[in-house]
């Protein structure tokens, strides 16, 4: 069915704006035009209004946001060059039908923690699969009896069960024309909880990134649900990635998927977008949320203080993850980590395989 032409603009424009990398839900979307149309729009403003409430812009890219609005309904040439992540002759280009490039390398940035920054940069990366390592083996032989666990909402035929199976003992009853032969017993089922999984993959962490999605495709392979999401300076989903069953495969896959490797660090504007997805955010009903990140926000520490505090409201376990914490002699320095301790179940160790591998081994017993 083709739409009206001032729908297909509104349309055309939030398109614009997932080319540029902003997250919007499906649902955002339709948000965004029943809003222009509750609106009128008597102005050219109503839609500006329409789209900061819908589309939701994370706070460090409203100039952005703005930049775009402009360049696409006012064709503002100038404004829309400024709406680029980066100047045109360091930004990186990923074309399906270009060979693989490596991403651009910035002199003296992101070489350790405290290099962290926003700067964005798009490339890719190539991850060596590595072996099966001990961890790994000791993750796959120990995690399915390890994982925390909760109670299925539906029950299961048990003898010994310690509730009625009212549906199956109806249904006994119909098929024996009203007959009560035997009351049918059942227990609620034991489920592994979901895990979510939110790496951070910027410039601060490229010397632990390999190891991350090595954990990564071993627990999805292993657990029942695990979704793993990637974000330095923007979010991408990589879960479909590490289903696949061969770790270089899985690693190839993720390579290329996401764009921003080895870049700055937007931790805060990462989480929010998370969030911001309903799709995203109904993950976390009940899971056990891992972010692995080095937590250094550099800069304004309440996105990222707002997000994780929303994570916790629906997680029923959240730990951070840093390899930071590798060192005995740690303490949390940054504004932005000391703000989130509060909604932490734990601030641990994230420096190798093996103590992301010891972490989940001990998260918890079956609820």
């Amino acid at each position: 069915m083709k739409l009206p032409r001032a729908v297909t603009v509104l349309v055309d424009f939030t398109q614009a704006l997932r080319a540029h990398g902003f997250p919007l839900a499906h649902e955002q979307v339709v948000m965004f035009l029943g809003a222009v149309r509750l609106l009128g729009p008597k102005s050219i403003e109503s839609i500006r209004h329409a789209a900061h409430a819908t589309l939701a812009p994370p706070a460090d890219r409203h100039a952005e946001f703005e930049a775009l609005f402009h360049a696409f309904f006012f064709e503002v040439a100038a404004v829309a060059s400024a709406a680029k992540s980066l100047p045109e002759e360091d930004a990186a280009v990923k074309d399906k039908g270009e060979q693989r490039r490596e991403p651009p390398e910035i002199e003296g940035a992101n070489r350790s923690g405290k290099a962290a920054t926003a700067q964005e940069i798009l490339g890719i990366r190539q991850f060596d699969a590595g072996p099966d390592d001990q961890a790994v083996g000791r993750l796959e032989k120990e995690g399915p009896g390890a994982l925390p666990r909760r109670l299925g909402f539906r029950k299961i035929p048990d003898k010994k069960g310690d509730a009625l199976d009212l549906r199956r003992s109806m249904r006994r009853v119909v098929e024996h024309d009203g007959d009560v032969i035997r009351l049918m017993r059942g227990k609620r089922k034991s489920l592994q909880r979901p895990i979510v999984l939110l790496i951070d993959i910027s410039g601060s962490m490229k010397a632990h990134t390999a190891d991350y999605l090595r954990y990564a495709h071993a627990l999805t392979q292993m657990a029942d649900k695990v979704e793993s999401f990637a974000f330095g300076t923007r979010l991408t989903r990589i879960t479909r990635a590490l289903k696949h069953r061969d770790p270089a495969r899985a690693l190839e896959s993720a390579a290329a998927i996401v764009d921003d490797w080895d870049g700055g660090t937007r931790i805060g504007p990462a989480l929010s977008a998370f969030m911001a997805d309903p799709r995203y955010a109904s993950l976390l009903r009940g899971a056990v949320v891992l972010v692995l990140s080095d937590g250094l926000e550099r800069g304004d520490p309440k996105p990222m203080r707002e997000a994780v505090a929303r994570i916790r409201r629906r997680a029923w376990y959240l730990a951070w993850l840093t390899p930071l914490a590798a060192d005995p002699r740690f303490r949390p320095e940054t504004r932005a980590l000391k703000d989130i301790l509060k909604f932490l179940d734990q601030l641990g160790n994230g420096g190798s395989l093996s103590s992301l591998v010891d972490h989940t081994l001990r998260i918890g017993s079956p609820s």
